[in-house]
């Protein structure tokens, strides 16, 4: 356990951003999921997709991803969306 006043407050800080980033992460995962179902069951992905892009935008902008690893997981995603659907 700490005993400096600004290293007990900088663990309450990194305790709370690891909650909020782990919320973030675990939507972009669920999100991308439901994209990949619509996908393989012939259903138009183009809302959830704009949607999850919108939200990886955010994480990379907030700092929770890298905005290389949003780039690239908007790329595979959209990959694997036309591939599921046939075009």
């Amino acid at each position: 356990m700490a005993n400096i006043k600004s290293q007990i407050k900088r663990n309450r800080q990194n305790e709370v951003r690891r909650v909020r980033n782990r919320a973030i992460r675990s939507e972009l995962r669920t999100r991308e999921k439901a994209v990949q179902a619509a996908a393989l069951a012939g259903e138009p992905t183009d809302e959830l997709i704009r949607a999850v892009q919108k939200r990886l935008d955010k994480a990379a902008a907030k700092g929770v991803i890298h905005r290389n690893e949003a780039g690239r997981r908007k790329s595979r995603l959209i990959a694997r969306s036309m591939q599921a659907s046939g075009a």
